[in-house]
């Protein structure tokens, strides 16, 4: 299985990068075998189409990697180490982890609504090998992005692409507030400067979105990890709602596809012009 596809710029011009962990749907027919769910269950854990919603970044000078593994096969958004002894046999678990708990480790064990992917465990060497052909390479390419924009524009700013089931952000409607269709985690303030993320913010908004931040999601492992904002690494993650423009439960793209898509294009464009030269803010926050 083939880790990630890279879509890069004629010539970078931003130090925007854009990241899709979770779209993947290179369901392999071995692992379709493994798994007890039918195929459209299967894929309810999977960030569909998001990379269709973010592919114009190279358009517009930044490069877009998107994962090709699904999230039920192996989760991009977790750490290599966050493996679950209830799905995995011969695995540890090093103290307590909420995600690992919940069945939402580097291998999930189950996918939205707590169903099982399989009915037993799978080997130890075979979580190690889904870790290596997709885990790590997909991982080193991304940190490379990074990097690249880093030296080059003396900045990094990485947009961490997902959506979100319109389910779990009702939640996020506490004293009457209108749900949001746009949900930014910058782990409360810790992984990207907070003008960027105004800016990230005021895109959304400008294109006639509701923007929410860190409610219900405020960023997981990818977020942790690049965004270092003392180092002038920022990472902020974006999730939109499905309902915008799918039908979750067939998992297809619904009647309003092609206009969010365009909308969201627009949003991509201006979202680059904050990493242009001259337009990041120069002290680290």
């Amino acid at each position: 299985m083939q880790a990630f596809k890279l879509f890069r710029p004629d010539w970078p011009t931003t130090s925007v990068v854009f990241s899709s962990p979770h779209s993947g749907r290179d369901y392999s027919w071995s692992f379709l075998r493994q798994t007890v769910l039918d195929e459209r269950a299967v894929r309810s854990s999977e960030d569909a189409f998001v990379d269709l919603l973010f592919s114009d970044a190279p358009e517009h000078g930044a490069p877009l990697i998107v994962a090709s593994a699904p999230r039920a096969y192996v989760d991009l958004n977790r750490a290599a180490e966050e493996l679950d002894p209830a799905v995995i046999d011969g695995a540890r678990l090093a103290g307590h982890n909420p995600r690992i708990s919940s069945g939402l480790g580097v291998i999930p064990r189950v996918v939205a609504n707590g169903r099982a992917i399989y009915r037993g465990k799978i080997a130890l060497t075979e979580a190690e090998t889904r870790i290596e052909t997709c885990w790590r390479p997909y991982h080193r390419q991304l940190e490379s992005l990074v990097e690249e924009a880093l030296a080059r524009f003396g900045e990094s700013i990485l947009i961490d692409c997902h959506s979100m089931p319109r389910e779990a952000i009702e939640s996020a409607r506490a004293g009457g507030r209108p749900r949001p269709e746009v949900v930014l985690g910058d782990r409360f303030g810790t992984s990207a400067g907070g003008e960027i993320v105004d800016r990230i913010e005021q895109a959304f908004s400008n294109a006639g979105l509701r923007v929410g931040r860190n409610a219900p999601f405020a960023g997981a492992y990818i977020t942790q990890r690049y965004g270092l904002p003392s180092r002038r690494r920022h990472a902020v993650q974006v999730e939109i709602d499905r309902s915008l423009y799918m039908d979750e439960a067939t998992v297809r793209p619904n009647a309003d596809f092609d206009a969010v898509r365009r909308l969201l294009g627009e949003v991509v464009g201006t979202l680059t012009q904050i990493g242009r030269p001259g337009e990041v803010p120069l002290a680290a926050e």
